[in-house]
Formats: C-alpha cells, structure tokens, sequence
C-alpha cells in the first residue's frame, strides 16, 4: 500500500508518534538491530586479528568501555529529555543551535553512509545463500536488490513502529540463534579434540591487551568502533517505548552488554576453532581477512551452517538497513518540529504515527548516495564505509560532552550524579575525540583506503567532507528558515521538550 498523508497533520500530543507502542524488549531489539552484529563481526574480525593476533577479544573488550560510558551519557540525557532527536536536541540545550544542528547531522551522515553499504552486502550474501554466486559478483544484480532492499525497508519503517519492531524480532533471532548455536559447536569440537590441528585451546589471556604497542591498540579499537555503532537507535524511538524517561536508556545499555558478550564469546571460538595460521581457514589467511565468520561456517557444521551463516549476514545487513532508517527519520521529525529545517518534516502520518515523509527523504538520500558512489567506482562506497567512524565518533563525542555540559550545575549534588552525569560522560567524549583524532590522522594518508585526491586519502576526503556539508546546509536552513530556532526561541536549556503527555 502506498504511503499518503496531508503535509498539515498536526503533531498531536507531543510529536504525532505512537507513544507507549514499544516495551523493553522491543527496545533492545530495534538497538540491537541498528548494530547488524553478523555482518559487523564478519567484516571486522579479521581485521581485528590482523592488527593484534590473539588479543582481538580484549579489543572488544576495550572498545566496549568508551561505548558504556558514553552509554550512560545516553541514559541520563534521554531519562531528563526524552526526545528522538537525541543528539540533536540534547547539543542544543547544551551548547546552542549551531552545535546541536551539525551534531543532528553527523547522525544522519552516518546513517546514510551505512545504508549504502548495508544494503548491497544483503544483496551480496543473499544471493551467495540462494547458491546464484554469477549474480553474486554482477554489479547491476547486486545494485538493483540492494536498491530493492533500501526501498522496501524504507516502506517498512514508514508503516509503524509496532510493524519494525516485529520485523526485527524475527531479523534478530536469525541472527544471534546462528551466532550462538555455530559458536558453541565450534568451542565443543575445540575442546573434544575433534577440531583438527590447527585449533587451539582458549586462554583468559586473551582478554588483556599485554605486549601489545599503542599503535596496535588504536588501530584495533578504532575498528571495534564500527562493530558496536548503532545501540543508540533504542533511544531515538524513545518517545514511541513506554517509560520514555527510563526505559530507553535502560535499553541503550542492555544493548551493550548483549553485543561484548556475544563478541567475545564469538571471537573466542573462531580463533579457538580456525587457530592463527596462514593457510586453509587460518585467521592470519589473507584470503579470510575480508570475512572470516562465514568461511568457517563449513568446517565448523557442515554445509548447513555455511548456508546458515551467509544467511544470517544477508539478514543482519538488512536488519541493519531497516533501523538505521528509523532513528535518522525520527532525527528530522524533531529538527522540524522545532524549526532547525523545513517544517514539512515535522508531519506525521495520521494513521501508521510515523515520520513517513522524513523516512521516504531518507530512504531516497541513501539510495542516491548509493547509486552515485557506485558509479562512480566500487573503491569510493569501500571507503565511504571506512569513513563511517570519524562521523560515528563525531557525533557520541558531542552527545558525551553534551551531557556533562547540560548537568554541570548539578554534578556535585551526590556521588552518582558526580559520575554518570560527569566523570563518565567525560571520559567517553574524551574517548571519541581521541578515535576521531587518530582516525582523521591515519585516514589522511594517501595509501589509507582504495582511493586518493592527491596527497590526501579518499577516506579522509569522504569522511570529513560529509560532515563538513553540513555547515551549507545548516547555513540555508538559517537562510531561508525561519531563523527562530537558531535564535534559540523554540530549543534551549529551558525548553520542555515536545514529547507525549501520556504513555
């Protein structure tokens, strides 16, 4: 059915979206599938080992720390403002309209850089599943399921929150009962001696990052990064999730702990199982850095679970596709609603309670973003994707720094407030500034990534130049807006926030 509705709905009690529709559990799901945790293990691990050998669980380990403590900035903020334009609004009531919009942005630039990439490794993998690997490597095949896929996800989101949340409830049990299941029979075989010679046996060592440099540790991190982006979706649907000033962020750090858990309960039995050689599955195999999850899906379980495995990634992108568009359509909605851009995304459909014409905007930029970089070369949409962190970064460091910023008159009014409103937040924004910083710094070099302008990389080119777009952008919101908002008359520090009355 087509999406129809009149530009003029009126956001009624609050903004117009379905409160009370999500409990806990839908919460962490949609977070959850924000993440794609199949496809992010399998694009990164092999990586990762690359990078520190055996000490891959430690980086994810690591990487977890700045992500819960930038988590508990999440938490306090959404439980004092519950408002699904998350970053967006909590910048400006801590720092003004000029921060707050480009902090908007840099989750959509995000977004829509991801969706590119999510969409055609769902199309790669589901064709690899179905067995039709000639469709698997033609461009114009993987182009045009991957559009399908954006579209039809797109619509999805556009349908209602209640219709996503029992989409992703099916999307997510895929994912983590075949993570787990091949990850337990990987550690049985490894621990029956029926793994083969190249197997070895786990060590607690594994999860301290001893006698590695600080270079190594950096490298290694900042692509841990990647793998866990994406929980905060739980707090963008805030106003949609019953208990909005609690349940969110509750969510948001429920969400965190699932993905270290599975993470390193993942990367302990592949490494057990695969060992650290340079041949056949070896992890150090550079044939199996690209994706080392669904090479061992065969020697693991048998053909099964290889098909298992392909599958679960085609459905962990796709997964990833579909809530990606729901946190950035609701971004916008509130952008509007408080006039940062035009106000024909404030509207609501009147009958699925979702910001339709904010999430069809949406689903359009991804796939024209998409189409573009993929004709402009295949290198340009790699490293568009290997740009994702410096927005990723950008945009937790700013909510982080928000937070501290937002509660600093309250602080030192007890202990907790000192910590979950002050020291931790701080040290998580201090955290991203750092990966911001180092990536920008590797990503600059010309040899970093599969294209260069010059004696600039096209990483960093891509990465910077998404977020610098904004500042254009925001300039002919504020041009040809109505400027109220960037006087600070409908969002500062003392504004109530429009959310639902009653839940």
């Amino acid at each position: 059915m087509a999406i129809t509705e009149d530009p003029a709905t009126p956001a009624v009690g609050g903004k117009g979206l379905q409160a009370g529709a999500l409990g806990l559990v839908g919460n962490v799901v949609i977070g959850l599938g924000a993440v794609a945790p199949a496809y992010s293990l399998a694009a990164t691990l092999g990586y990762v080992v690359l990078a520190v050998g055996d000490k891959a669980p430690s980086m994810f380990v690591l990487a977890f720390i700045p992500m819960l403590l930038v988590a508990f900035a999440y938490k306090e903020l959404s439980q004092d403002t519950p408002d699904c334009g998350t970053t967006f609004t909590w910048a400006t009531k801590a720092f003004g309209p000029w921060i707050g919009w480009i902090g908007g942005w840099g989750l959509a630039v995000s977004a829509i850089i991801v969706l590119a990439n999510v969409s055609e490794i769902a199309a790669i993998y589901l064709y690899n599943f179905l067995g039709l690997t000639a469709l698997a490597e033609s461009v114009p095949a993987t182009v045009a399921l991957g559009c399908f896929f954006i579209i039809a996800m797109t619509l999805v989101s556009a349908r209602g929150i209640v219709v996503s949340e029992r989409v992703q409830n099916v999307l997510i049990a895929i994912q983590f009962g075949v993570l787990i299941t091949v990850s337990v029979i990987a550690l049985v075989r490894v621990f029956s001696g029926t793994a083969g010679a190249q197997a070895v046996m786990p060590e607690f060592s594994w999860l301290w990052p001893s006698g590695l440099d600080v270079s190594s540790i950096a490298a290694a991190v900042i692509l841990c990064i990647f793998i866990y982006w994406g929980w905060d979706a739980c707090l963008a649907v805030g106003e949609e999730t019953k208990d909005p000033g609690k349940t969110p962020g509750i969510a948001a750090l429920i969400t965190t702990v699932i993905l270290v858990c599975t993470y390193v309960l993942v990367a302990y039995a592949l490494q057990s199982f695969a060992g650290f050689g340079y041949v056949g599955i070896g992890l150090n195999n550079a044939n199996n850095t690209d994706d080392v999850l669904t090479v061992l899906g065969e020697p693991v379980a048998g053909a099964i679970a290889a098909s298992a495995l392909l599958l679960t990634v085609s459905v962990s992108a796709l997964s990833s596709t579909q809530t990606t568009i729901l946190p950035t359509a609701r971004g916008t909605l509130s952008m509007a609603v408080y006039e940062a851009i035009p106000r024909r995304f404030a509207s609501v459909h009147p009958r699925y309670m979702t910001p339709a014409f904010g999430t069809i905007v949406m689903g359009i930029s991804a796939l024209c973003f998409y189409l573009v970089l993929k004709t402009l070369s295949e290198n340009a949409l790699l490293d568009s994707v290997a740009s994702l962190g410096l927005a990723v970064a950008f945009y937790y460091g700013i909510t982080a720094f928000a937070c501290v910023w937002y509660f600093r008159r309250t602080l030192f009014s007890s202990a907790r407030n000192l910590f979950f409103r002050g020291v931790f937040p701080l040290l998580g924004g201090l955290s991203m500034l750092a990966a911001f910083g180092i990536s920008a710094k590797d990503m600059i070099q010309p040899d970093y990534g599969y294209t260069a302008f010059g004696p600039i990389g096209g990483v960093f080119v891509l990465g910077v130049g998404m977020l610098v777009l904004g500042i254009p952008l925001m300039l002919a919101c504020f041009a040809f807006g109505t400027k109220r908002f960037f006087r600070g008359e409908t969002l500062n520090a003392r504004t109530e926030v429009k959310v639902p009355d009653t839940f």
